[in-house]
């Protein structure tokens, strides 16, 4: 029997304190199931959020690992991230670390793609509840 691919709308968030949040939106078996993740990010302004989205990208990518999840497709707002992986440009140099760690463990899948995500709309949802919730400061 084929696995399904599970499709997750993902949206990040992470303030100074490197207090992160991201929630996933797991689309599998006609069902739709909300996933929030916690991690820790320190944002650097030159990265516009991407070094964001690959810590959220790993945690959220890791949590479906660790539940059984073997084909999935991650989708985001960030196109330069997607583009990175897709191995479109050379990745700068802050985000070597986190690049290698989130391809790595996207190996780990049977199959794993990140792509743009085609209705931006429900990312951007999921973006702007991980900022209200980290500018709160209840991501704990």
């Amino acid at each position: 029997m084929r696995e399904e691919v599970v499709d997750v709308a993902v949206g990040c968030a992470a303030d100074a304190h490197a207090t992160g949040v991201a929630y996933a939106l797991v689309r599998a078996q006609q069902r739709e199931t909300l996933v929030r993740v916690t991690f820790a990010c320190r944002p650097l302004g030159a990265l516009h959020g991407r070094d964001v989205t690959y810590a959220a990208m790993r945690t959220v990518a890791m949590r479906l690992y660790e539940r059984g999840v073997r084909r999935v497709t991650l989708t985001t707002t960030d196109a330069d991230m997607v583009a990175d992986l897709d191995g479109r440009r050379n990745v700068p140099p802050p985000l070597t670390v986190p690049y290698v760690t989130l391809r790595c463990l996207l190996n780990r899948f049977t199959a794993a793609q990140v792509a743009l995500a085609r209705d931006q709309r429900g990312c951007r949802d999921l973006e702007a509840r991980a900022r209200a919730e980290v500018s709160l400061d209840i991501a704990a």
